[in-house]
């Protein structure tokens, strides 16, 4: 299944006639998109109980992607945070099977350290079987790809591209992930009708191998990140 959705679930009125008048924002969603990329986890913890909340809001085929907190990414840098795993994972596991993914974000002044960037991903491994995705933004991440490989990590393709991996999948193959953050202008363009059609015939390539595929418009700031969804999602299905 090729996984296609937006960083949030929020509904601008522009898009009102595409979803359901029923239900909470979330459920109106999940009835159109197939997957959500949660953003909200980066900044602030979320109770178990609302993960559980969440997944029970949404159909069986719908999966989740849960960013993982800025205190373990910017704050902690990898460092030393067992801790803060085992918090994030008890919290985003009420997700259940729902839980598709989960994201690390890197800060653009993170360079890459084999020696703590392998400790984490080994301490993330013991805890967390599933797919992860990372998105590095510090060159230096050009040099991870075989400990990217030999922890399962996928990397993923990012657009505006801000490092030279960006365009192209590097690490884990099994896991496929853009993150689309607009262009020209970052989480306010859309994307036009050319670029979404080669992105699905790019996203139905990968899914053809058997890859877990996803893809995640978080061009969000002006609304655009829905209807590029939506049209993907058509192109892809078809």
């Amino acid at each position: 299944m090729i996984f296609i959705g937006c960083a949030g679930w929020s509904l601008g009125r522009e898009h009102w006639p595409a979803f359901a008048e029923e239900g909470t924002h979330l459920q109106r969603y999940a009835a159109r998109l197939n997957c959500v990329e949660i953003n909200s986890s980066f900044y602030r913890p979320h109770r178990r109980q609302t993960y559980e909340r969440w997944a029970d809001s949404v159909p069986e085929g719908f999966r989740f992607s849960v960013k993982m907190p800025k205190q373990i990414s910017h704050e902690r840098r990898l460092l030393d945070c067992d801790e803060e795993l085992d918090e994030f994972l008890a919290q985003c596991s009420g997700l259940a099977d729902r839980l598709g993914c989960l994201l690390l974000q890197l800060p653009p002044s993170l360079a890459f350290d084999a020696v703590s960037a392998e400790a984490f991903f080994s301490a993330l491994r013991q805890r967390f079987d599933g797919d992860v995705v990372l998105e590095p933004r510090h060159e230096s991440w050009m040099a991870a790809e075989s400990l990217l490989i030999a922890c399962r990590i996928a990397q993923a393709v990012v657009d505006p591209s801000r490092i030279s991996s960006d365009s192209s999948a590097f690490g884990w193959q099994a896991t496929r992930y853009w993150r689309l953050h607009g262009s020209p202008r970052i989480y306010h363009s859309a994307y036009d009708d050319s670029y979404l059609e080669n992105l699905a015939s790019a996203l139905q390539a990968a899914d053809a191998h058997g890859t877990a595929t996803w893809c995640i418009f978080d061009n969000t700031a002006s609304g655009a990140a829905l209807g590029n969804a939506l049209a993907l999602t058509a192109l892809s299905n078809g």
